[in-house]
């Protein structure tokens, strides 16, 4: 009985996983979304975790797809042009981030630069 749970545990953790990757998001962005720690939230993905109703309900939801579609991966209802504008989005948002930094980095080097030049006048 316990390897059957064990299994089924596995293969709804493999599914979230797999539906997490398409949509290009981390275990963070999940684990945050659950309330819960990216540890906890990788041993659901890993099948370590007895995973329970509410908390698959909590995933689906996150997901946009149904319980039924969680556990079975049926995702017909599920536009590929969706997920690939969920992956272009978040690494939109990370370059966006990255050019914000770079921004800051440029302004303090001017301002050590212009503070150079004006020791040296």
């Amino acid at each position: 009985m316990n390897d059957q749970k064990d299994k089924a545990n596995k293969s709804v953790g493999k599914n979230i996983r797999t539906l997490r990757h398409k949509r290009g998001w981390s275990q963070e962005d999940i684990a945050n979304k659950l309330g819960i720690s990216i540890p906890a939230f990788s041993k659901i993905e890993t099948g370590v975790t007895d995973i329970n109703l509410s908390r698959l309900e909590q995933i689906a939801k996150i997901y946009e797809i149904s319980v039924v579609n969680l556990i079975t991966l049926e995702e017909e209802h599920i536009e590929p042009q969706l997920i690939q504008l969920n992956s272009v989005q978040k690494k939109l948002v990370d370059r966006e981030s990255e050019i914000a930094h770079l921004q800051r980095k440029v302004i303090e080097l001017y301002e050590e630069l212009h503070n150079r030049t004006s020791f040296a006048s």
